[in-house]
């Protein structure tokens, strides 16, 4: 019994400084009133040292650490989020659609006319679309440092208009910057960005410094490709009646792309769906993306759209020269 203790204790512990750690930062971050983050975060952190130096009993120091973190948890959980905010330009719309039959209206779709990355003028649009004309599904996947972590944007093809793109992101408001740490918090609402590849995908290739862009064609028939945009449509509107609040490990841009499918129908997990950077690999692994044959490495470079849209910038025709070169419009496994 004192080795099952003893191990138990052994676990027990690693757990509980974590929970300490992690609520002491929901008060850093996430307290109301921000003049007292600091001083309150500091306080908890003390109370719960106290607890594991002067409270007796490992067991009651233990207890007590983690009824200090669950008191934390439930004020933290009432936090709700909102969809009225002081909200940047780029962000300041959500989108929403209207399906009548095969025909939808998508509202607020983003199409930005960009100077710079900063210097830009917001442009909210309608689109109509014929669900009959959709004629394929695209990745982008874009990376800004570290090989490891990306960001996908999922674009929809349509045989008689624009592609339309959808980009999962945090919706800041003015004056605010993304923090990885503070992304694991309440900081940020969920976003479902609607928008025209000109404009997100444009300002990654050709505003952003150091983002490179490879993009793939994902290997759907043209059932499942209807099935995928009219979740994208139902999640949308979701958003805009409701807000959510993002979280880097549970509700980010990839986590919540395989959230919205059923769970019959979800990838099955892998790693590298948080480590989102080698989510190709785990494509081209599963044969879901047009390859043409070529090995990863060769596919990946060919995919790399950087200097095509840089070349491409204010053509109306950006989407199609974008793909030139690069396997998604004809592979034999199309369909498969």
């Amino acid at each position: 019994m004192r080795a099952i203790r003893f191990v138990g204790l052994l676990i027990a512990w690693p757990i509980a400084f974590v929970c300490a750690l992690w609520a002491i930062g929901a008060f850093y971050f996430d307290f109301p009133i921000p003049a007292l983050r600091v001083p309150i975060a500091i306080g908890l952190a003390l109370a719960l040292l106290a607890a594991g130096i002067f409270v007796r009993g490992k067991f009651w120091k233990l207890a007590s650490v983690l009824a200090g973190f669950g008191l934390v948890l439930a004020w933290w959980l009432t936090l709700k989020p909102s969809n009225d905010r002081p909200w940047q330009p780029d962000v300041s719309e959500t989108g929403w659609a209207e399906i009548n039959g095969d025909d939808v209206a998508i509202h607020n779709v983003r199409n930005c006319d960009y100077r710079t990355e900063t210097d830009y003028t917001p442009r909210w649009e309608t689109r109509t679309v014929n669900l009959s004309q959709l004629s394929g599904l695209n990745i982008a996947i874009t990376y800004w440092g570290s090989p490891y972590m990306a960001h996908p944007i999922v674009s929809f093809e349509f045989a008689d208009s624009p592609p339309i793109c959808f980009s999962i992101e945090t919706r800041k408001e003015i004056g605010e910057t993304y923090s990885a740490i503070a992304g694991f918090y309440r900081q940020y609402e969920l976003i479902f960005i609607c928008a025209d590849e000109r404009d997100v995908i444009r300002v990654r290739t050709n505003y952003r410094q150091d983002e490179d862009v490879y993009l793939y064609r994902v290997l759907l028939p043209p059932k499942d490709v209807r099935e995928r945009f009219l979740e994208y449509l139902k999640s949308l509107n979701a958003l805009h009646s409701k807000p959510r609040w993002y979280n880097a490990a549970t509700t980010n841009c990839t986590t919540t792309i395989r959230e919205q499918h059923l769970a019959s129908k979800r990838i099955a997990w892998d790693w590298r769906i948080l480590i989102n950077g080698k989510g190709d690999e785990l494509l081209y692994e599963r044969h879901l993306i047009a390859t043409d044959g070529l090995p990863f490495a060769e596919l990946k470079e060919r995919s790399h759209i950087n200097d095509r849209a840089r070349a491409a910038d204010q053509d109306p025709e950006f989407s199609r020269r974008i793909r030139e070169g690069v396997p998604v419009f004809h592979s034999s496994e199309e369909g498969r």
